[in-house]
């Protein structure tokens, strides 16, 4: 079931002249136990960020983890070529949502992303209630950035088939959506019929969280962004080339109707290092300007910054100057 307003609201969730925007990440995860007062700098990261004024902070998320690390290099279970996981089984990784509600709580502007979530890992209804809840508190500023993922290990501890991962995380989206936009809300598909159901309140964002896919460029992947996206964020092949690969996700986007002047795309900013380690900033911002003539909108980045909050604020807003400028 398509949840009602379909491409139209999707396309109204973004601003109606998109300015390129600059995210980081905030590392939610410890190869080993940080101990108490050790997660401290996550939070610190994120008031830094909310101060120097970028414009997103994005988290992961894993719920378990089996014993083949090795599957994350497979790009035919969903994994990336030549890729390494940054723990091993036993690292230690928070709940997304969980830490973006944390992080919502010492922020009040900077936009709070997964990057991205195993919605499909989640029950609809909970889910859809979640996102909503930190959605409204912050003021409306979540975006959720889902995909399939990449271990069998992780649905089968949650008692679903791997196999049928891209089926169930379409399924999750539509409930999300059906409630987040109408009430009461009817639903009917294969697995779940409900009608006359009240959840509220609604995310304050237009037509509910904005919902970002992730993946590769093919059929599936290109009907899960036609009817649920509002931002795509490259995999794979995609995630290094996105400017090959944007004109297909346009094209699927033009076929059904589909405002691409509003649509968001996520793009890698690699980081140029100097023989000392530190970023060079001029040629790491070398590479924006042909990104943004390709589609790209936000521009994710890894960046080491100083433990000290306020060298990390000031070494941000140098950065965040830096990018203004060329972006």
């Amino acid at each position: 079931m398509v949840p009602h307003g379909g491409a139209r609201t999707l396309d109204e969730q973004a601003s109606e002249s998109l300015v390129a925007g600059l995210s980081i990440m905030l590392r939610s995860y410890s190869p080993t136990d940080p101990g108490p007062g050790g997660w401290q700098p996550l939070f610190d990261r994120a008031r830094a960020a909310e101060e120097a004024g970028i414009d997103r902070v994005f988290v992961s998320d894993h719920v378990v983890f089996g014993e083949h690390m090795d599957a994350y290099a497979r790009p035919e279970v969903g994994g990336q070529e030549g890729g390494r996981q940054p723990t091993g089984p036993d690292g230690h990784w928070l709940e997304p949502l969980t830490v973006l509600t944390a992080v919502s709580s010492i922020t009040s502007r900077v936009r709070l992303a997964t990057g991205i979530l195993l919605a499909a890992l989640r029950r609809p209804v909970v889910l859809a209630k979640t996102a909503a809840t930190i959605d409204v508190l912050p003021a409306g500023r979540l975006d959720l950035g889902v995909g399939v993922g990449w271990q069998s290990e992780e649905y089968e501890a949650a008692g679903l088939d791997f196999e049928q991962r891209g089926r169930i995380l379409d399924h999750t989206l539509a409930v999300c959506q059906t409630l987040w936009r109408d009430a009461p809300a009817r639903f009917d598909s294969e697995e779940l019929q409900f009608e006359g159901i009240h959840q509220m309140p609604h995310p304050v964002q237009p037509g509910g969280v904005p919902i970002w896919v992730s993946g590769t460029v093919n059929k599936r992947v290109l009907e899960r962004i036609v009817r649920f996206g509002s931002g795509w964020i490259p995999w794979g092949p995609a995630e290094a080339d996105p400017a090959t690969w944007i004109p297909h996700v346009h094209e699927a986007l033009a076929a059904a109707g589909r405002d691409v002047t509003t649509f968001q795309v996520a793009g890698r900013l690699p980081v140029v290092t100097k023989d000392d380690g530190d970023i060079d900033v001029e040629r790491t911002m070398d590479r924006v300007p042909p990104l943004v003539d390709a589609g790209v909108t936000d521009f994710r980045t890894f960046i080491r910054l100083p433990g000290e909050r306020a060298e990390a604020t000031d070494r941000l807003a140098g950065i965040v100057a830096a990018f203004k400028a060329v972006a």
